[in-house]
Order: structure tokens, then C-alpha cells, then sequence
């Protein structure tokens, strides 16, 4: 008989403390040092003591020209808070981003702000990375529920605790040159593009775009692009099922082969009928658009500045609606401002935080500039944001964004987007079929959900 005699030895120890533990300060300097270019704001965040009260540490991903817009929203917070040591560090977009938060929270040495992706929240919360945000402390800076697009709100939390201030949407959306639809015939009397929404009436579109070109009606990165591929099928895709991939944060493959298999068997058409080339990179796909080879582009909005840099007259709208079977989607994302949880009260700097956050929000338009759409609603119902062309043309896509699946493994530039957009890219340069591409999907997925979470 099992002995079930009480035991009085310690419970075992969670993942989370074993990694803190394991954390010794030593290591985790040598983890700041190999990033390279590390200010001294990034080794105190890795290192240092605790920084004085007016200090403030914010860690963002943000370069070119987002990079350049945050910076004078961050000037702006500085011109009205000069009492405030604001001290911001830059790291490599992805996991590199991620994984260095993760270091330092569990080395009890977090920023106090931070950007992260929407679709990595529900991962940092659940592993006790995040500090929760109550409503009352948020009212206190005029950052109120009712103030937010509401479904980056949403995603926002996690099992109705609130984690994350959502900063935009950014979805995956349609390209197109005005000058080239024009002589297509696809422009109606308003000068906007008529619809194209169907799986024929996109093809069409991409058809008379070719016939102007003499070359290729659409563009869309293929080569050395997993993620691009990715937000293509997880748009059709939604659009057949409305389903998820994986659930339970990626412990269980949810997948829906035969939708997959139909999502995949449209991409592969735009091929098949030779719309759309097989063997272009990412900036060879804005290039087709901008030197007049493709009258459409299928990307994220981040592109609208390199587009509008080559000054040619172009336009952008959600992504067509091909399938009708479940509400309109497509692949979207969010970046939000996190609070790290620290150590301590007087570490998290819980009103200075937010004061911060609050300013970001306020120069929301400058944001958009750069093509998000706005989460903060004040700005997002602007007249000037309405006025701004062509970001505000696109708006409608946050109604239906549809972001990653909740996984350790999953969100922006992650394993699951890699490994679903490899799977993809295979169909649509004809290496595989819709039928075995769906197949090997699930298989991709059920090895990713067999994995235990680092933290």
C-alpha cells in the first residue's frame, strides 16, 4: 500500500524561482554583454543597484522609422517631465528582445516600462513576468477601459486581469498603386479601389494589374520570409474557420486540417495562375510595388514609410475578405506597454510608470504616422488621424485582427510562425501540396506543444 504519511519537506520549487536562482549576477552580465552596444542604462538594468527614485528605465525593440518616431515621443514626455531621468534602451526585434526581458525580470532588475507584443503577453503574464494593472491605478492618469479600441484591449488580459496598455494594431493589409488601378479599371468613381473582396474578384484584380504592368499583378515576400507567409495563411485561414491553431497556451494542437488545407489551396492559386512570382524577398516585394513591376503589395502596415519614401502614388486598404465562412479577419498584432514585475513597490515606480504611458498614448498620432493604428481612441477618432492618408484608409482591419495563437512558442518572430510559414511557403512555390502542407502543419505543431516552457 502507497505510504500516505504527511511529508513536512518543502514543496518543489516553481521553474520561475529555479531560473532565478540559477540567475547568478555574474551570468547575466555576461548575457548584457554579448548583445553589444549596451548602454549603461542596459547594464544597470542587468546589473546595476537600484537606479534613484526619478529614474526611469523603459526597454523597447524599435528601430528605423519607428525607432525615430519614439524617440520624439519620448523628447516630448522629456520637455514636460525634466524632473524625471528617463533612460531608454534599444534591443534586436524577436525573441533576443524577449528573452532578455525575461533575464532580467527574473534577475529582479526589469525596467519599469516596456514595450511587448500583444501576442506575447498571455505568455510573460502566465509565467509571472508581468505586474497585474488595476483600473483604479490607470484611472488615476485619465487611462480609462472606455479610452481603448476595444479588442487589443481585450487581448490585453489575462483571465480578466488586466497585463498590458495597448499602444496600436498592426495588421496585415493590401498595397496598391492608384496610377496602375486607374488604367486597370479597378478604381470606382471616388477614386478608392472598388471591390475586390471574393477569391475570383482579388484574382481578377491581380490579373488586370498584370496586364498594366506587363509583369506580375501582386507582390508579397516568399524567400526567406516565414512570417510574411505566415500572416497570409493566418488571414485566409481565420477567414474559413474563425478557429485557433493550438490552445491551452500550446499545450494542445487545435488545428483544423481540411481549413488549412483550403486556406493553402487559394494561396497556391495566386501561383497557379501566375499573379504573383514565387522568389521575392522582402524589400524585392516592396520594390516590385514602388518601380511599377506589381500593382499590389500584401504586407504589414510598418511598410507604409518605405513606400511612401519612393513617392509614387499608392493607396492601402484591409486585406480582401476571401471566404465568408466565419467573421472577417486577418493576421494582426498589437505592441502594448508592459509594467516587468519588480521586486518591489518601490522599484515598480507604479504613478511614474504610468505617467509615462499615459504621454506615449498622448502622442498616438505621431505613432500612426509610421502606420499603426491607434488603440487610444481619442486619437484614433481624430479629425487629424482621419485626414492622415493613407493610414487611416485601413482602420476597419483592427475590427478584425487576429492575432497569434497563445503559445510559449508563438507571437512575433517566433517558432510557431516560422515553422507554419515554412509549411507555407512550401505550397505556394508548388514544392507541396495544399493536403500535405496542412498535414505537415500539424505535424510542426504537435512537436512545438511537446516542448515544456522555459519559464
Amino acid at each position: 500500500m502507497r505510504d500516505r504519511t504527511p511529508h513536512t519537506s518543502p514543496p518543489a520549487p516553481s521553474r520561475r524561482r529555479l531560473l532565478r536562482g540559477t540567475l547568478s549576477l555574474g551570468a547575466v552580465a555576461a548575457s548584457a554583454a554579448a548583445l553589444g552596444g549596451c548602454d549603461s542604462t542596459l547594464a544597470q538594468g542587468f546589473t546595476g543597484g537600484s537606479p534613484t527614485p526619478d529614474r526611469l528605465n523603459f526597454w523597447n525593440p524599435f528601430t528605423g522609422g519607428d525607432g525615430e518616431r519614439l524617440l520624439a515621443m519620448q523628447a516630448a514626455y522629456r520637455a514636460g517631465h525634466r524632473s524625471t531621468d528617463l533612460k531608454s534602451a534599444t534591443f534586436v526585434w524577436g525573441n533576443p528582445y524577449y528573452t532578455k526581458l525575461t533575464l532580467a525580470t527574473l534577475g529582479d532588475r526589469p525596467p519599469q516600462v516596456a514595450i511587448s507584443h500583444l501576442s506575447k503577453v498571455p505568455t510573460l503574464a502566465e509565467a509571472g513576468l508581468l505586474a497585474e494593472i488595476q483600473p483604479a491605478d490607470l484611472a488615476r492618469h485619465g487611462l480609462t477601459e472606455d479610452k481603448f479600441d476595444a479588442r487589443p484591449w481585450k487581448k490585453s488580459q489575462l483571465d480578466g486581469k488586466l497585463y498590458a496598455i495597448p499602444l496600436d494594431t498592426h495588421p496585415f493589409v493590401l498595397y496598391f498603386r492608384t496610377d496602375i488601378a486607374e488604367k486597370a479599371g479597378l478604381l470606382d468613381g471616388k477614386g478608392r479601389l472598388a471591390d475586390v473582396d471574393g477569391p475570383d474578384a482579388f484574382i481578377d484584380a491581380l490579373r488586370a494589374a498584370k496586364e498594366v504592368t506587363g509583369q506580375w499583378g501582386g507582390s508579397i515576400a516568399s524567400v526567406k520570409d516565414a512570417s510574411t507567409q505566415f500572416r497570409l495563411f493566418w488571414s485566409f485561414y481565420r477567414q474559413i474557420s474563425g478557429g485557433d491553431l493550438v490552445a491551452d497556451q500550446g499545450r494542445k494542437v487545435v488545428i483544423d486540417t481540411e481549413a488549412a488545407a483550403e486556406a493553402l489551396a487559394y494561396i497556391r492559386r495566386l501561383t497557379q495562375e501566375k499573379v504573383v512570382p514565387t522568389t521575392t524577398d522582402g524589400p524585392g516585394a516592396i520594390t516590385m510595388l514602388t518601380t511599377g513591376k506589381a500593382g499590389f503589395l500584401m504586407d504589414g502596415v510598418w511598410q507604409v514609410l518605405t513606400v511612401q519614401g519612393s513617392k509614387v502614388k499608392f493607396d492601402m486598404r484591409p486585406l480582401p475578405r476571401i471566404f465568408d465562412d466565419a467573421p472577417y479577419a486577418c493576421a494582426a498584432d498589437s505592441h502594448s506597454l508592459v509594467l516587468p514585475k519588480a521586486p518591489s513597490e518601490s522599484a515598480q515606480r507604479l504613478d511614474l510608470s504610468l505617467g509615462f504611458v499615459a504621454s506615449l498614448l498622448g502622442s498616438s498620432k505621431l505613432w500612426a504616422e509610421g502606420g499603426h493604428i491607434p488603440a487610444w481612441l481619442p486619437t484614433q477618432r481624430s479629425a487629424s488621424y482621419k485626414a492622415l492618408e493613407p493610414q487611416s484608409h485601413y482602420a476597419a482591419a483592427a475590427d478584425g485582427a487576429a492575432y497569434d495563437p497563445a503559445a510559449w512558442y508563438g507571437g512575433a518572430g517566433s517558432s510557431l510562425q516560422i515553422v507554419i510559414g515554412d509549411a507555407v511557403t512550401a505550397v505556394f512555390t508548388g514544392a507541396t501540396s495544399p493536403t500535405a502542407g496542412a498535414a505537415r502543419m500539424k505535424r510542426e505543431l504537435r512537436e512545438l506543444a511537446s516542448r515544456p516552457s522555459p519559464v
